[in-house]
């Protein structure tokens, strides 16, 4: 908890304490940059195999259309790079002392942000599904609200049995502090009427 009492984000409230910043696990990336890692691969080796066994390619009216198409295939492939760090670095979860905030980045101009209070909690299932998951330890948190009809899932976050643990100690302490408010109020009343 001491390690975010000097971050703050945008929306956050009075006496709110941030408690736990979650993204994806490390895992998650290397997955989906694996694709990117291919292509790399393959330009790599275009430029070195390609001119050898096409050698029309290193004739002079060739070789500026492969440099080009070379040039090409690379910006797409930084473009596709940047997208997917994107998308990893700017999905974040922030768990407070009073609610969840989710902040969900789709592409360079679509963001969205969404908050649950810790008394709208219903219910936390946790699901680490398949062999590489289990081993390092990340999978889901899914969050249902009570009215059924909205949910937070967090997607592949490290160690999701202890992100289930902190909200639901939260939920709790948030509970019995409202339990004993209102029990402040009942009594505060019945004194009141007895005057």
């Amino acid at each position: 908890m001491d390690r975010y009492q000097n971050y703050h984000f945008s929306g956050q409230k009075d006496g709110e304490q941030i408690i736990a910043v979650l993204r994806r696990h490390w895992f998650s990336i290397i997955y989906n940059l694996f694709s990117i890692f291919a292509a790399v691969f393959l330009l790599i080796g275009g430029h070195v195999y390609f001119p050898t066994l096409f050698p029309i390619f290193q004739s002079p009216e060739f070789s500026g259309l492969f440099l080009f198409l070379e040039n090409l295939f690379a910006m797409v492939i930084w473009i596709l790079f940047f997208l997917i760090w994107i998308d990893y670095y700017f999905d974040v979860w922030i768990i407070t002392n009073k609610r969840i905030v989710d902040v969900k980045q789709k592409g360079l101009f679509n963001r969205s942000v969404s908050e649950l209070e810790l008394e709208k909690i219903q219910d936390i299932t946790t699901r680490v599904t398949g062999m590489i998951p289990t081993f390092i330890n990340y999978g889901d948190v899914d969050i249902q609200t009570a009215g059924g009809k909205d949910h937070f899932l967090f997607i592949e976050v490290p160690d999701p049995y202890r992100v289930k643990d902190i909200i639901m100690n939260l939920q709790k302490q948030k509970s019995k502090h409202h339990q004993h408010q209102i029990g402040a109020m009942i009594s505060a009343e019945i004194k009141n009427n007895k005057l």
